[in-house]
């Protein structure tokens, strides 16, 4: 064999142990044995349990009051909505579908915003009808809404997402600051909500979010320190009070090596001074914070099954019924600039020592279908079960299910 070097992969969530054998516990169930209930691989496994944890270990580090709010983008399977509609506060959505999902699963249509910058005609009528806060992207949205409002004789619930004129340091994905298809920019606001608020609308305040996938504490803390001083200078502007900031989320988690957890403790005590420090103008105003990924990425494993062990010039391959179709964002190809390991483990084998170092792919015929680069494995082989963690968001919600023709992953909810 090749003398390839072993690149690390990130950690394995610490809710995640094996069991006497050394098989994966999932929820307290043994992985073979979910695979085998699923009668399929590839699989998402989500312990709701995990999710219910990290959702009520965020409101105890965050300030009294402030509303927690669910980004359904990151994963809208019916089961975890349910089950996440009993623990958050409101859901975000963006589009007519997720509006859809969001309302089947129960959440009140007055505790939904639709957020996205192309919403078309039939949408804003949807989300108009239901009763959902639109948050504007552009003058053009509202005019569109305001028209569509008026011809079918409901007051539209609408607030003003504000491209600010700041951006979340070391995010993975930066939401404002500068030109960007998100939002109003943010001297051009106050002159938008006079106009929605003279419309005769109501007016649901402001959505500020400049970012995501963000773990350093300071910056996320001071980030939203300026969404609120922010906030407090445009509804000065207006002179009038918005029913509700949201501020955005940010707040990442740990996928690679080298990747630390977000302090919360740090940025709910920070919060909580920027709430107190706050313009006159919001003394009565509700704040919500908004997060998909952080509330659910690590309730989630996906399992795939190893169908062809090869050699290649040396190298191992590891060739599994899974793939990028399932999980784009674990091959590197959903806004990584570098690529680098999710956590992976060989199911069967999980805490046992490495003993070879391998390539994990999947079945498409592409180059990029590629799991696990340069591994440090134990020995595994044809039948083994591979577990992919950190699953539980961004995996089949934003993956290319269609791509050569595959069948969609089955999905297990536990808890």
């Amino acid at each position: 064999m090749s003398e390839i070097k072993a690149k690390p992969h990130g950690a394995i969530p610490s809710d995640f142990l094996p069991d006497p054998e050394g098989m994966l516990l999932i929820g307290g169930e043994r992985a073979d044995a979910l695979a085998k209930q699923a009668g399929e691989t590839p699989l998402f496994v989500y312990d709701l349990a995990i999710a219910r944890a990290r959702v009520a270990g965020l409101r105890a580090a965050m300030p009294e009051g402030l509303l927690i709010h669910y980004a359904i983008k990151a994963n809208s399977h019916p089961a975890v909505l349910n089950a996440m509609r009993h623990v958050v506060d409101g859901f975000d959505v963006a589009s007519a579908g997720e509006l859809g999902k969001a309302l089947a699963a129960g959440m009140a249509a007055d505790h939904i915003s639709f957020a996205g910058p192309g919403k078309r005609n039939r949408e804003l009528e949807a989300a108009i009808h239901a009763g959902a806060t639109l948050n504007a992207e552009s003058e053009g949205e509202v005019d569109r809404a305001l028209a569509i409002a008026d011809s079918i004789g409901i007051a539209p619930r609408i607030a003003v997402r504000v491209n600010p004129d700041f951006d979340l340091k070391g995010s993975g994905m930066r939401m404002g600051g500068g030109a960007k298809p998100f939002g109003v920019d943010a001297e051009r606001v106050p002159d938008l909500v006079r106009h929605i608020i003279a419309a005769g609308a109501d007016w649901r305040g402001f959505h500020i979010f400049a970012g995501s996938q963000a773990l350093d504490p300071e910056a996320i803390a001071d980030t939203q320190a300026q969404t609120i001083t922010l906030a407090g200078r445009l509804a000065d502007a207006v002179s009038a009070v918005p029913p509700l900031v949201n501020i955005g989320g940010g707040l990442g988690v740990p996928y690679f090596p080298g990747d630390s957890a977000v302090d919360v403790g740090f940025v709910g005590d920070r919060l909580a001074g920027s709430l107190d420090a706050r313009a006159e103008s919001l003394a009565d105003t509700i704040f919500a914070m908004e997060l998909g990924r952080y509330l659910v990425a690590e309730c989630g494993v996906y399992l795939m099954r190893i169908v062809d062990r090869k050699v290649s010039h040396g190298e191992i391959f590891l060739v599994t019924d899974g793939g990028l179709h399932h999980q784009l964002a674990a091959s590197g190809n959903f806004g990584t600039v570098i690529r680098r390991n999710y956590p992976i483990a060989v199911a069967s084998k999980l805490g046992a020592a490495g003993e070879e170092v391998a390539h994990v792919v999947g079945c498409l015929c592409t180059p990029l279908d590629r799991l696990g680069d340069a591994v440090m494995l134990p020995r595994a082989d044809v039948g083994d079960l591979v577990a992919l963690f950190m699953a539980g968001a961004y995996g089949a919600s934003a993956s290319p299910a269609a791509f050569l023709g595959h069948p969609p992953a089955a999905e297990l909810v536990l808890g």
